[in-house]
């Protein structure tokens, strides 16, 4: 479960603000809240999955502010989400030129290289994002990293960035998930059990969770809890290879 960041910020460029104070949305010029209003209609389109429209109100704010780095990130998760790899790439180099301290560009383009074979690369970009203290999100690229490093095999790591994002986000059903199945392959099965039920709490009733949850209470021997869960996933995915795993009993596949 990605965990990317739709922009809301201001532009990327305000006027500076009186001498001794932070520059603040009202030092924005009106292109600049032109820009910021076309943005927000821009996510509120992509949130919809209106893709094209999302993108002529980024082009509107672009042309209201070349140098909103928001925006060319917005325009990049577009291109990422419609399979334009190269011009997603543009777009985030574009944005991280104009703002290459913004935690959320440097999350999402973390996301991009880590959903490209580049998993390696993409860890440097969500501890960049990590170390902006004004960093509102930080779960989610804790969340990321994690994600990326269980695809380049390092457990270690995967478990340090969950933890502290569970720390920041327990709630999260991903975070949860990716901690119960760390501890379910070290063999820790009561604190896999605890991480799991998380997930089940927050009603994530999918395949994957289910089976994990079932293996977990296999292996802790309760066949009441077992069996239940088992009639959860036969009524939900029936037809899933999780479900067609349990009835042939590999638990240890």
């Amino acid at each position: 479960m990605a965990s990317v960041i739709l922009f809301t910020a201001c532009g990327s460029n305000p006027t500076a603000g009186s001498q001794g104070e932070l520059p603040t949305s009202s030092d924005q010029t009106d292109n600049q809240r032109r820009a910021r209003i076309r943005l927000q209609l821009a996510v509120g389109y992509y949130q919809q999955r209106q893709l094209p429209v999302a993108l002529d109100e980024i082009k509107l704010a672009l042309q209201a502010d070349p140098e909103f780095a928001e925006a060319y990130g917005m325009r990049a998760l577009i291109y990422m989400d419609m399979g334009e790899n190269r011009l997603a790439e543009d777009n985030f180099q574009q944005a991280l030129r104009l703002a290459p301290n913004s935690p959320d560009v440097n999350n999402n383009y973390g996301w991009y290289l880590c959903q490209n074979g580049k998993e390696k690369q993409s860890i440097a970009y969500f501890e960049a994002a990590l170390k902006s203290h004004a960093y509102q999100s930080p779960a989610k690229a804790l969340n990321n990293a994690g994600i990326c490093s269980l695809k380049l095999k390092d457990n270690a790591a995967a478990e340090r960035y969950f933890t502290r994002a569970f720390q920041y986000d327990p709630a999260n059903p991903s975070t949860n998930a990716n901690l119960a199945k760390l501890h379910y392959d070290r063999g820790d099965y009561e604190r896999a059990r605890f991480y799991i039920g998380r997930v089940m709490k927050a009603e994530v009733m999918t395949a994957d969770v289910l089976w994990l949850a079932i293996k977990i209470e296999h292996k802790l021997g309760d066949k009441m809890a077992e069996s239940s869960l088992a009639t959860q996933l036969r009524r939900r995915h029936g037809g899933s290879a999780e479900f067609a795993a349990y009835q042939r009993g590999a638990f240890d596949e």
